[in-house]
Protein backbone atom coordinates (compact mmCIF):
# COMPACT_ATOMS: atom_id res chain seq x y z
CA UNK A 1 0.00 0.00 0.00
CA UNK A 2 1.26 3.24 -0.79
CA UNK A 3 2.03 5.24 2.63
CA UNK A 4 -0.35 8.02 1.97
CA UNK A 5 -3.03 5.46 1.89
CA UNK A 6 -2.72 4.97 5.42
CA UNK A 7 -4.32 8.31 5.95
CA UNK A 8 -7.36 7.04 4.34
CA UNK A 9 -10.05 4.63 5.30
CA UNK A 10 -11.33 1.98 2.87
CA UNK A 11 -15.15 1.11 4.02
CA UNK A 12 -15.06 -1.67 1.48
CA UNK A 13 -10.91 -3.04 2.21
CA UNK A 14 -10.47 -4.72 -1.18
CA UNK A 15 -14.24 -5.97 -1.91
CA UNK A 16 -15.03 -4.75 -5.82
CA UNK A 17 -17.79 -5.22 -7.66
CA UNK A 18 -17.81 -8.12 -10.17
CA UNK A 19 -17.91 -7.28 -13.82
CA UNK A 20 -21.74 -6.02 -15.01
CA UNK A 21 -22.44 -6.22 -11.07
CA UNK A 22 -23.54 -3.69 -8.70
CA UNK A 23 -22.11 -3.15 -5.17
CA UNK A 24 -24.35 -0.85 -2.65
CA UNK A 25 -22.46 1.85 -1.10
CA UNK A 26 -25.44 3.93 0.36
CA UNK A 27 -28.75 4.38 0.70
CA UNK A 28 -29.63 4.24 -3.12
CA UNK A 29 -26.30 4.21 -4.65
CA UNK A 30 -24.72 1.59 -6.38
CA UNK A 31 -21.33 0.97 -7.29
CA UNK A 32 -20.26 -0.61 -10.47
CA UNK A 33 -16.93 -1.19 -12.70
CA UNK A 34 -16.23 -1.23 -16.51
CA UNK A 35 -12.83 -2.34 -18.01
CA UNK A 36 -10.28 0.09 -19.83
CA UNK A 37 -7.85 -1.06 -22.13
CA UNK A 38 -5.44 1.23 -20.51
CA UNK A 39 -2.68 1.01 -17.56
CA UNK A 40 -5.51 2.85 -15.67
CA UNK A 41 -7.70 -0.09 -16.41
CA UNK A 42 -10.95 0.26 -14.90
CA UNK A 43 -13.95 3.22 -14.04
CA UNK A 44 -16.04 3.58 -11.31
CA UNK A 45 -19.27 4.11 -12.89
CA UNK A 46 -22.41 4.94 -10.29
CA UNK A 47 -25.94 3.98 -10.20
CA UNK A 48 -28.41 5.99 -8.23
CA UNK A 49 -32.14 5.16 -7.31
CA UNK A 50 -34.28 8.04 -8.67
CA UNK A 51 -38.05 9.11 -9.38
CA UNK A 52 -38.70 11.45 -12.17
CA UNK A 53 -42.35 12.94 -13.18
CA UNK A 54 -43.53 9.96 -11.38
CA UNK A 55 -41.60 7.32 -12.94
CA UNK A 56 -39.30 5.08 -10.90
CA UNK A 57 -35.96 4.04 -11.78
CA UNK A 58 -31.95 5.39 -11.65
CA UNK A 59 -29.46 7.89 -12.56
CA UNK A 60 -26.61 6.94 -13.99
CA UNK A 61 -23.27 8.48 -13.09
CA UNK A 62 -21.02 8.44 -15.70
CA UNK A 63 -21.14 6.06 -18.66
CA UNK A 64 -17.53 4.27 -19.95
CA UNK A 65 -15.67 3.72 -23.33
CA UNK A 66 -17.47 2.82 -26.17
CA UNK A 67 -16.41 -0.93 -26.47
CA UNK A 68 -17.99 -3.98 -27.02
CA UNK A 69 -17.11 -5.32 -23.58
CA UNK A 70 -18.36 -2.11 -22.08
CA UNK A 71 -21.35 -2.61 -23.48
CA UNK A 72 -21.63 -6.53 -22.82
CA UNK A 73 -21.08 -5.36 -19.19
CA UNK A 74 -23.50 -2.66 -18.92
CA UNK A 75 -26.21 -5.28 -20.27
CA UNK A 76 -25.49 -7.78 -17.71
CA UNK A 77 -26.15 -4.51 -15.20
CA UNK A 78 -29.61 -3.93 -16.40
CA UNK A 79 -30.58 -7.24 -16.38
CA UNK A 80 -29.54 -8.17 -12.72
CA UNK A 81 -29.05 -5.10 -10.79
CA UNK A 82 -31.48 -2.17 -12.23
CA UNK A 83 -34.79 -4.43 -10.32
CA UNK A 84 -36.67 -3.79 -13.52
CA UNK A 85 -36.76 -0.42 -13.61
CA UNK A 86 -35.36 1.68 -16.30
CA UNK A 87 -32.40 4.25 -16.79
CA UNK A 88 -34.03 7.60 -16.28
CA UNK A 89 -31.54 9.92 -16.60
CA UNK A 90 -27.41 9.99 -17.77
CA UNK A 91 -25.31 12.24 -15.82
CA UNK A 92 -22.19 12.63 -17.00
CA UNK A 93 -18.90 14.60 -14.73
CA UNK A 94 -16.50 15.75 -17.63
CA UNK A 95 -16.16 14.64 -21.30
CA UNK A 96 -12.97 12.84 -20.99
CA UNK A 97 -13.63 9.45 -22.89
CA UNK A 98 -13.97 7.34 -20.59
CA UNK A 99 -16.79 8.99 -18.90
CA UNK A 100 -18.81 10.40 -22.08
CA UNK A 101 -17.97 7.85 -24.49
CA UNK A 102 -21.19 6.03 -24.31
CA UNK A 103 -23.36 8.34 -23.60
CA UNK A 104 -25.05 8.50 -26.68
CA UNK A 105 -26.12 4.79 -26.29
CA UNK A 106 -27.42 4.80 -23.44
CA UNK A 107 -29.23 7.77 -23.65
CA UNK A 108 -30.57 6.02 -26.83
CA UNK A 109 -31.36 2.74 -24.94
CA UNK A 110 -33.29 4.20 -22.44
CA UNK A 111 -34.69 7.05 -24.17
CA UNK A 112 -32.92 8.86 -21.28
CA UNK A 113 -31.63 12.83 -21.54
CA UNK A 114 -27.97 13.67 -21.00
CA UNK A 115 -26.68 16.13 -18.52
CA UNK A 116 -23.44 17.47 -18.40
CA UNK A 117 -21.51 20.90 -18.07
CA UNK A 118 -21.98 23.11 -20.70
CA UNK A 119 -17.88 23.77 -21.71
CA UNK A 120 -17.68 19.62 -21.07
CA UNK A 121 -20.89 19.20 -23.58
CA UNK A 122 -19.70 21.17 -25.99
CA UNK A 123 -15.85 19.94 -26.43
CA UNK A 124 -17.25 16.57 -26.54
CA UNK A 125 -19.32 17.02 -29.39
CA UNK A 126 -16.53 19.08 -31.03
CA UNK A 127 -14.22 16.12 -31.03
CA UNK A 128 -16.68 12.88 -31.24
CA UNK A 129 -16.31 10.61 -33.81
CA UNK A 130 -19.47 11.94 -36.16
CA UNK A 131 -17.75 15.50 -35.81
CA UNK A 132 -14.41 14.95 -36.95
CA UNK A 133 -14.65 12.12 -39.74
CA UNK A 134 -13.09 14.22 -42.17
CA UNK A 135 -10.41 15.80 -39.79
CA UNK A 136 -8.29 12.82 -39.76
CA UNK A 137 -4.90 14.88 -39.72
CA UNK A 138 -5.93 17.02 -37.14
CA UNK A 139 -6.84 15.11 -34.19
CA UNK A 140 -7.51 16.38 -30.88
CA UNK A 141 -6.44 15.82 -27.23
CA UNK A 142 -3.01 14.12 -26.58
CA UNK A 143 -3.20 12.30 -30.40
CA UNK A 144 -3.02 13.50 -33.62
CA UNK A 145 -0.84 16.21 -35.90
CA UNK A 146 -1.72 19.31 -33.78
CA UNK A 147 -0.82 17.43 -30.70
CA UNK A 148 2.43 15.94 -32.57
CA UNK A 149 3.82 19.72 -33.37
CA UNK A 150 2.42 21.57 -29.66
CA UNK A 151 4.87 18.14 -28.01
CA UNK A 152 7.38 18.84 -30.64
CA UNK A 153 7.66 22.25 -29.49
CA UNK A 154 8.23 20.79 -25.56
CA UNK A 155 11.18 18.86 -26.57
CA UNK A 156 9.23 15.65 -27.53
CA UNK A 157 11.09 15.25 -31.10
CA UNK A 158 11.86 11.17 -31.27
CA UNK A 159 10.79 10.56 -34.62
CA UNK A 160 9.17 7.45 -33.72
CA UNK A 161 7.21 8.72 -30.81
CA UNK A 162 6.20 12.02 -33.09
CA UNK A 163 5.00 9.12 -35.62
CA UNK A 164 2.61 7.13 -32.66
CA UNK A 165 1.07 10.50 -31.59
CA UNK A 166 0.20 11.35 -35.08
CA UNK A 167 -1.04 7.63 -36.15
CA UNK A 168 -3.45 8.07 -32.68
CA UNK A 169 -5.07 10.92 -34.42
CA UNK A 170 -8.76 9.08 -33.96
CA UNK A 171 -7.78 8.39 -30.20
CA UNK A 172 -11.02 10.28 -29.31
CA UNK A 173 -13.56 9.78 -31.40
CA UNK A 174 -12.73 5.79 -31.40
CA UNK A 175 -13.71 5.87 -27.66
CA UNK A 176 -16.76 8.67 -28.41
CA UNK A 177 -18.06 7.99 -31.48
CA UNK A 178 -21.19 9.71 -30.77
CA UNK A 179 -22.31 12.26 -28.39
CA UNK A 180 -26.11 13.43 -27.83
CA UNK A 181 -27.62 15.99 -29.74
CA UNK A 182 -29.26 17.68 -26.61
CA UNK A 183 -28.53 18.09 -23.32
CA UNK A 184 -29.44 19.19 -19.55
CA UNK A 185 -26.93 21.96 -18.14
CA UNK A 186 -25.27 21.74 -14.89
CA UNK A 187 -24.27 24.18 -13.10
CA UNK A 188 -22.31 25.33 -10.04
CA UNK A 189 -23.48 25.80 -7.34
CA UNK A 190 -27.54 24.66 -8.80
CA UNK A 191 -28.68 21.62 -7.10
CA UNK A 192 -30.67 18.55 -8.28
CA UNK A 193 -32.63 16.32 -6.98
CA UNK A 194 -32.11 12.61 -7.30
CA UNK A 195 -34.41 10.38 -5.76
CA UNK A 196 -35.92 13.00 -3.84
CA UNK A 197 -32.73 14.21 -2.15
CA UNK A 198 -30.57 17.22 -3.11
CA UNK A 199 -27.11 16.60 -4.82
CA UNK A 200 -25.67 19.63 -5.09
CA UNK A 201 -23.19 20.58 -8.18
CA UNK A 202 -19.36 21.23 -7.49
CA UNK A 203 -17.46 22.48 -10.31
CA UNK A 204 -13.88 21.97 -10.81
CA UNK A 205 -11.19 22.72 -13.34
CA UNK A 206 -7.41 22.22 -14.17
CA UNK A 207 -8.47 18.76 -14.73
CA UNK A 208 -11.49 19.43 -18.12
CA UNK A 209 -12.34 22.28 -18.82
CA UNK A 210 -16.16 22.21 -16.37
CA UNK A 211 -15.77 19.18 -14.18
CA UNK A 212 -19.06 18.32 -11.80
CA UNK A 213 -18.53 16.88 -8.82
CA UNK A 214 -21.64 15.77 -6.56
CA UNK A 215 -22.00 16.21 -3.08
CA UNK A 216 -25.47 14.90 -0.93
CA UNK A 217 -25.42 16.24 2.68
CA UNK A 218 -28.12 13.97 3.43
CA UNK A 219 -26.00 10.85 3.00
CA UNK A 220 -22.74 12.64 3.51
CA UNK A 221 -21.72 11.36 -0.12
CA UNK A 222 -19.35 12.93 -2.25
CA UNK A 223 -18.95 11.59 -6.19
CA UNK A 224 -16.03 13.17 -6.53
CA UNK A 225 -14.98 11.96 -10.53
CA UNK A 226 -11.44 12.69 -11.06
CA UNK A 227 -11.00 15.77 -9.18
CA UNK A 228 -10.24 13.50 -6.07
CA UNK A 229 -8.66 10.32 -6.23
CA UNK A 230 -7.13 8.21 -3.68
CA UNK A 231 -4.19 6.37 -5.44
CA UNK A 232 -2.72 8.39 -8.15
CA UNK A 233 -2.67 12.11 -8.82
CA UNK A 234 -4.83 13.49 -11.04
CA UNK A 235 -3.58 14.26 -14.23
CA UNK A 236 -3.56 17.88 -15.14
CA UNK A 237 -2.04 18.71 -18.57
CA UNK A 238 -1.97 21.43 -21.16
CA UNK A 239 -2.84 20.01 -24.87
CA UNK A 240 -2.17 21.70 -28.05
CA UNK A 241 -6.10 22.98 -28.14
CA UNK A 242 -4.88 25.79 -25.39
CA UNK A 243 -1.23 25.86 -25.55
CA UNK A 244 -0.99 28.65 -23.26
CA UNK A 245 -3.20 27.03 -20.67
CA UNK A 246 -2.11 26.83 -17.11
CA UNK A 247 -4.45 24.68 -15.27
CA UNK A 248 -2.61 23.50 -12.23
CA UNK A 249 -3.62 26.45 -10.18
CA UNK A 250 -7.06 26.62 -11.29
CA UNK A 251 -7.33 22.43 -10.21
CA UNK A 252 -5.60 23.50 -6.69
CA UNK A 253 -7.89 26.66 -6.45
CA UNK A 254 -10.96 24.48 -7.54
CA UNK A 255 -9.90 21.59 -4.32
CA UNK A 256 -11.09 24.87 -1.84
CA UNK A 257 -14.72 24.01 -2.92
CA UNK A 258 -14.55 20.75 -0.67
CA UNK A 259 -13.45 22.34 2.03
CA UNK A 260 -16.97 22.67 4.18
CA UNK A 261 -17.63 19.32 3.47
CA UNK A 262 -17.58 17.01 6.69
CA UNK A 263 -14.03 14.74 7.16
CA UNK A 264 -15.84 11.26 7.07
CA UNK A 265 -17.76 12.15 4.10
CA UNK A 266 -17.45 9.25 1.84
CA UNK A 267 -15.74 9.80 -1.21
CA UNK A 268 -16.69 7.81 -4.60
CA UNK A 269 -13.98 8.48 -6.99
CA UNK A 270 -13.72 7.69 -10.84
CA UNK A 271 -10.73 5.16 -10.19
CA UNK A 272 -9.52 3.57 -7.42
CA UNK A 273 -12.22 2.26 -3.74
CA UNK A 274 -14.27 4.52 -2.34
CA UNK A 275 -13.09 5.81 1.29
CA UNK A 276 -12.94 8.42 4.10
CA UNK A 277 -10.70 10.53 4.47
CA UNK A 278 -11.32 13.79 1.87
CA UNK A 279 -9.19 16.06 3.60
CA UNK A 280 -6.00 14.28 4.13
CA UNK A 281 -6.28 13.27 0.82
CA UNK A 282 -6.56 16.78 -0.62
CA UNK A 283 -3.50 18.15 1.38
CA UNK A 284 -1.38 15.17 0.34
CA UNK A 285 -2.56 16.40 -3.17
CA UNK A 286 -1.95 20.11 -2.44
CA UNK A 287 1.99 18.93 -1.05
CA UNK A 288 2.45 16.46 -3.85
CA UNK A 289 2.28 19.73 -6.14
CA UNK A 290 4.36 22.02 -3.83
CA UNK A 291 7.01 19.27 -4.28
CA UNK A 292 6.76 18.24 -8.19
CA UNK A 293 6.91 22.12 -8.34
CA UNK A 294 10.05 22.88 -6.36
CA UNK A 295 11.77 19.86 -8.06
CA UNK A 296 10.64 21.22 -11.43
CA UNK A 297 12.10 24.68 -10.42
CA UNK A 298 15.26 23.22 -9.05
CA UNK A 299 15.69 21.20 -12.23
CA UNK A 300 15.23 24.39 -14.18
CA UNK A 301 18.27 25.84 -12.80
CA UNK A 302 19.79 25.09 -16.39
CA UNK A 303 17.02 25.64 -19.12
CA UNK A 304 14.66 22.58 -19.42
CA UNK A 305 12.31 21.07 -21.97
CA UNK A 306 9.18 19.73 -20.54
CA UNK A 307 10.47 16.32 -22.15
CA UNK A 308 13.77 17.22 -19.96
CA UNK A 309 11.68 17.11 -17.14
CA UNK A 310 9.70 13.91 -17.70
CA UNK A 311 12.39 12.26 -15.21
CA UNK A 312 12.10 14.29 -12.95
CA UNK A 313 8.17 13.90 -12.38
CA UNK A 314 7.61 11.03 -13.52
CA UNK A 315 9.98 7.46 -12.26
CA UNK A 316 8.11 4.59 -14.28
CA UNK A 317 8.69 3.42 -17.78
CA UNK A 318 5.63 4.96 -19.50
CA UNK A 319 3.89 4.14 -22.48
CA UNK A 320 2.68 5.89 -25.34
CA UNK A 321 -0.60 6.67 -23.79
CA UNK A 322 1.03 7.74 -20.91
CA UNK A 323 3.50 9.60 -22.23
CA UNK A 324 1.01 11.98 -23.91
CA UNK A 325 -0.21 12.79 -20.56
CA UNK A 326 2.94 13.31 -18.91
CA UNK A 327 3.99 15.84 -21.21
CA UNK A 328 0.92 17.41 -20.80
CA UNK A 329 1.26 17.78 -16.87
CA UNK A 330 4.96 18.60 -17.02
CA UNK A 331 3.82 21.34 -19.38
CA UNK A 332 1.04 22.23 -17.12
CA UNK A 333 4.11 22.57 -13.99
CA UNK A 334 6.01 24.31 -16.15
CA UNK A 335 3.60 26.61 -16.78
CA UNK A 336 2.42 27.42 -13.39
CA UNK A 337 6.03 28.73 -12.30
CA UNK A 338 6.70 30.04 -15.40
CA UNK A 339 3.36 32.17 -15.34
CA UNK A 340 3.96 33.23 -11.72
CA UNK A 341 6.92 34.31 -13.22
CA UNK A 342 9.33 31.94 -11.24
CA UNK A 343 10.47 30.83 -14.97
CA UNK A 344 11.58 32.57 -17.98
CA UNK A 345 11.23 31.02 -21.37
CA UNK A 346 12.69 30.92 -24.66
CA UNK A 347 12.08 29.65 -27.92
CA UNK A 348 15.67 28.38 -29.43
CA UNK A 349 17.11 28.00 -32.80
CA UNK A 350 15.15 24.09 -32.55
CA UNK A 351 11.81 25.69 -32.55
CA UNK A 352 11.72 23.93 -28.73
CA UNK A 353 10.66 25.75 -25.59
CA UNK A 354 13.03 25.91 -22.95
CA UNK A 355 12.66 27.24 -18.98
CA UNK A 356 15.30 28.55 -16.38
CA UNK A 357 15.04 30.01 -13.30
CA UNK A 358 13.81 33.53 -13.52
Amino acid sequence: MNPQENALQYPWNQTLPEPGQALAVADGVRWIRMPLPFALDHINLWLLRDRIDGRDGWTVIDCGIDRSEVRDCWETVFSQSLEGLPVLRVLVTHMHPDHVGLAHWLCKRWDAPLWMSMTDYALARLWAGSAVADTATEGSGPAGETAARHFARHGLVNPEAQALIRKRHDYYARLVPDVPARFHRLLHGHPIQIGGRPWHIIVGYGHAPEHVSLWCPTLDVLISGDMVLPRISTNISVFDLEPEANPLPLYLESLNAYDPLPEQTLVLPSHGRPFRGLHARIAQQQSHHADRLADVLAACAQPKSAHDLLPVLFHRQLDLHQLSFAMGESIAHLHALYFQGALKRTLGADDVYRFQQA
